[in-house]
């Protein structure tokens, strides 16, 4: 599923496209994630960069992504986009295991926390003895995007030394044996992004095209301006229990990056 550095540029540039939005609008639907726009319980664990309130080496990216999400916010009824607090901001470097399988996993295994802890480590600890990263990693925020659920912001590595770092951090956690054996699978292409909010309660006569226009218009204000950059310095395994908390403890497997 990992694509070439051009590929993942072609297919990714596509996404944040007038017509790609207007495209995805006509199927957007209700995120089961939130109800009255509150989290629910959703459980999981993911691979993670530091969540906005915790990362003192991206300020300034998170706060243009929170300038873009409040445009956004002005613009939409509260109801129909539920926002994210922006100190919940991060970059998803892998996904793991959420929701049933989750549920199920740990009841099935007492130990299955420990043990994804564990493996998670010793996926990072392959991926150091075998990768060698001598520049900060950086990936360029590129613009709006629609999911099904949620809308977001796609980002794009900076040049080709900042994309494979990520690939191969990718590959060493779902080609680990163990954790496969945990059954952690890789489900999806990478798209670097990060979720503004999501969709609760659309209304039978929403009118989609406006909702494209606005859409349009906040992606042309972001790219009128000089698009930030967030430098990748740490990949950590971090809980969730909802949406929008995302916790470690200090003993939890974590990787390491220059950053500057």
């Amino acid at each position: 599923m990992n694509e070439t550095y051009q590929d993942y540029i072609n297919r990714v540039t596509r996404l944040v496209l007038p017509a790609t939005h207007h495209l995805l609008i006509q199927n957007i639907q209700h995120s089961p994630k939130f109800e009255k726009g509150k989290p629910v319980s959703f459980p999981g664990y993911s691979v993670i960069t530091p969540p906005g309130e915790e990362d003192s080496v991206n300020t300034e990216f998170y706060q243009q992504l929170t300038t873009v999400q409040q445009q956004l916010g002005q613009r939409l009824d509260s109801d129909l986009l539920v926002l994210l607090p922006p100190n919940s901001f991060h970059l998803t470097l892998a996904d793991l295991i959420w929701d049933n399988s989750y549920r199920q996993a740990v009841k099935e295994n007492p130990e299955f926390e420990a043990q994804l802890n564990e493996q998670i480590q010793a996926s990072f600890q392959s991926y150091q003895q075998n990768i060698n990263v001598n520049k900060p990693v950086t990936w360029q925020l590129l613009g709006l995007s629609i999911r099904p659920r949620a809308i977001l912001v796609c980002l794009v590595p900076t040049d080709r030394e900042s994309y494979e770092p990520i690939v191969q951090l990718r590959r060493s956690i779902y080609q680990n044996p163990a954790l496969i054996g945990l059954g952690i699978e890789q489900q999806y292409d990478f798209t670097a992004h990060i979720t503004l909010g999501y969709f609760g309660e659309i209304p039978e006569d929403l009118d989609r095209d406006r909702l494209s226009k606005i859409i349009s218009q906040v992606n042309d204000s972001l790219l009128a301006v000089e698009l930030p950059v967030l430098t990748i310095y740490r990949a950590e395994l971090r809980k969730f229990d909802t949406m929008v908390d995302y916790y470690r403890e200090p003993d939890w497997a974590t990787l390491t990056w220059q950053a500057s």
